[in-house]
């Protein structure tokens, strides 16, 4: 019982310093006063409130649309990029310079990101007009750091299916579209589907390179948060925080669901 009690103290603080302030936004999100901690009674008034801002509901669908496309773009490239580094005959040195790459993006902080893309874009913007800040640029900017992710998941797959059953397929005459097609997807869909979850999480809650990349035109929710907490802090602020923090829950049970081994079937007598 002492060690078991023992054992509850650090978990219990843990918990607590994890999910207090998540617990306080959404006790706040239904909190009848307007301001102070004081609680006056239950009200759904500012998700009321929320639902019908036109300023949240176009920051919304610009969030999701960001999301859903630089998140289909960087599953296609970041399961093309791992394909490339387990499959290609690399030498042992440019494997490693080539992991390096990879995993820079991951490591790198995001201010000294969104400062590269800031100025790659004024390069570009010498050479077309499209490269102006809006939903193009928050796209790509996105798409330059979910791939990294989106490869990295891919390619832990790729690392326990790859063998005995590459060379099996390849034993029964299967060509190399037969060996992707019929062995490779099949079995590496769940790491796809978990980076594709990924980055859409990263790309829901990003702020720093949305900053850098957005334009007058292309508020995402992030955003929009920033610039209300400097007019002043509002309830709908605390609905909106609580129901991305359920969004973001969902999202990751989901991955968790996915990336789970499939279990063996039971062997029958």
């Amino acid at each position: 019982m002492i060690r078991r009690a023992a054992w509850w103290l650090p978990l219990g603080l843990g918990l607590l310093v994890l999910y207090l302030p998540l617990l306080a936004a959404g006790l706040a999100s239904v909190n009848a006063s307007r301001h102070g901690l004081s609680f006056e009674g239950f009200t759904l008034t500012w998700y009321r409130q929320l639902l019908v801002d036109p300023q949240v509901g176009a920051a919304a669908r610009t969030t999701l649309v960001l999301a859903l496309v630089s998140t289909a773009l960087s599953t296609l490239l970041g399961t093309l990029l791992a394909l490339g580094l387990q499959r290609a005959p690399w030498s042992r040195r440019a494997s490693a310079a080539l992991d390096a790459l990879v995993e820079l993006p991951v490591v790198t902080p995001d201010i000294v990101f969104a400062a590269c893309l800031v100025i790659a874009f004024s390069l570009l913007r010498g050479l077309s007009a499209w490269f102006q800040p809006g939903l193009l640029t928050l796209v790509l900017g996105h798409v330059t750091f979910q791939v990294a992710f989106v490869a990295l998941v891919v390619r832990a797959r790729l690392v326990l299916i790859e063998g005995e059953l590459s060379e099996a397929a390849r034993d029964l005459y299967a060509d190399g579209w037969s060996l992707l097609r019929r062995v490779t997807l099949p079995l590496l869909w769940p790491a796809i589907l978990a980076g594709a979850l990924l980055a859409f999480t990263l790309s829901l809650d990003d702020f720093v390179i949305s900053f850098f990349c957005a334009g007058p035109d292309s508020t995402t929710l992030p955003i929009y948060v920033y610039a209300s907490l400097r007019r002043g802090l509002s309830p709908t602020l605390h609905a909106l925080s609580t129901l991305s923090v359920l969004l973001a829950a969902l999202l990751v049970l989901g991955l968790e669901r996915v990336s789970r081994p499939f279990d063996a079937p039971e062997a029958t007598p």
